[in-house]
Parts: C-alpha cells; structure tokens; sequence
C-alpha cells in the first residue's frame, strides 16, 4: 500500500467516528460534564480547527475555515477563528452552537484538505525535516501522523461525552 493511500485512510476515521456519534440536543452538545470547560461542541470544533489551521500552514493554502463559509455558517465569533490551545475557560464556554452537523462538516472538509495535501507530497517530501525545535526535529510525516493523531484522541472525547446517558441534565 502507498503512504498516501495508509495516510487517508487513517485520516479519515476521525471523520467516520464522528459521524457515528449519537445525534445531541443542543444541551448535550454544549454541556460541561462535572464542570469541565470542554463540550461536545467545543471538542468537535477544536478538531477542525487544528486540522485545518496546521494543514494551511504546511500547504500555504487558504483556512476550509474561511474558505468553505464555516466561519459565517457555525457563527462562534471571534473565539470560532483560534485554534483553541490555551483556551481560557471563558474562551472555551464561548464555543456554543446547535448545529452538530455543521461542526461534523467542518471537520470532513478540513480532514479533505488534509487528505488532498498529502496526496500531493512525494515520498521524500514526508521524510523532510520541517520544525527543528523539538529533539528530535519533526519531519512532515510525523506532523501529519500527530495532526491525525490529535483528532482521533479529541473525536473519542467527544464519543466518550456523547456516550453518557444523562449528559444534558443538571451539568453546568
């Protein structure tokens, strides 16, 4: 099998999973289990979000964010347009909306993109060395295995939550 064909397909399960969550309530979607500052919402959104900021980057292409009409369609204001490391909780709580499905669309169209870009590299493209602040120093293909590896973690989260029988109910 090809790296690139190994490569989509592994990109593409966090999107099929989070298909696969249970349709929420917009309470379920936004609510904070025991207090954690982190909702369904605000973990779908998260994992766009860095697929898409960290795909534009290495491309030199165009945010989906922005270029897709996500910004205006899930409407998080000025929150909506970082990333979400180091949120504060304010920050955080601010990423509120009923429209899982678009937060679903936004994550398959960045998860695309991501997709598309790597289909374009050559083998010796994903051996280049592209950060050297870590030791050791990164090269492409373990950024694009960690930007996969980050949704699916974050995509489980959200499955986790959406799992709970009571979410919704009594939680702040």
């Amino acid at each position: 099998m090809d790296i690139r064909e190994l490569f989509a397909d592994a990109a593409s399960r966090p999107v099929e999973a989070a298909r696969a969550l249970p349709t929420c309530s917009p309470e379920q979607l936004n609510a904070h289990p025991l207090g954690h500052d982190n909702s369904i919402a605000w973990l779908l959104w998260h994992t766009g979000r860095e697929i898409d900021v960290q795909t534009a980057a290495l491309s030199g292409t165009e945010e989906v964010w922005n270029a897709q009409g996500f910004r205006d369609r899930l409407d998080l204001a000025a929150a909506g347009d970082d990333i979400g490391y180091g949120h504060s909780a304010a920050e955080a709580r601010s990423i509120h909306t009923a429209d899982q499905a678009g937060l679903v669309d936004y994550l398959a169209a960045a998860t695309a993109s991501l997709i598309e870009y790597a289909s374009s590299l050559s083998d010796e493209d994903f051996d280049e060395i592209i950060d050297t602040s870590w030791d050791p120093p990164v090269t492409r293909g373990t950024r694009l295995v960690s930007i996969v590896d980050d949704a699916a973690q974050h995509v489980g989260q959200a499955a986790y939550l959406a799992g709970m029988p009571h979410l919704g109910a009594g939680v702040s």
